[in-house]
């Protein structure tokens, strides 16, 4: 599975460099194997992201910033929904990816079904 970062190589705005470095930072520091694709070089970069965004994920204009992160070919979100899985630990979950042994993700996860076993 290659996580997709798709990305704007020249945007003129700075916020959207920022949300786009902390993807990609946090990415790094997790040591998630990712590709960037760039969208302001590459029209069918730009076209296949505008294409699989979900309608309901699109804002009002229908034009989809980046970044926006997909798994394969299943979205997963754009920066704010990335940064509300960094805040309550679900970085793998919102990835589709299995968190690493020892994480606090798979500690969780390991606790809830502890949790669920000891109710049955």
């Amino acid at each position: 599975m290659v996580i997709k970062v798709f990305l704007a190589s020249s945007s003129g705005s700075t916020a959207i460099k920022k949300k786009q470095q902390d993807v990609v930072a946090f990415l790094e520091a997790l040591k998630v194997d990712y590709t960037e694709l760039d969208i302001a070089c590459n029209e069918q970069n730009r076209m296949w992201m505008r294409q699989n965004v979900p309608e309901e994920k699109k804002p009002p204009n229908g034009i989809p910033l980046p970044p926006q992160i997909f798994n394969e070919e299943s979205y997963c979100g754009d920066y704010d929904t990335f940064f509300d899985a960094k805040e309550d630990n679900l970085v793998y979950a919102f990835l589709g990816l299995p968190p690493p042994p020892g994480s606090k993700e798979a500690q969780e996860e390991e606790e809830e079904e502890q949790a669920e076993e000891e109710a049955e």
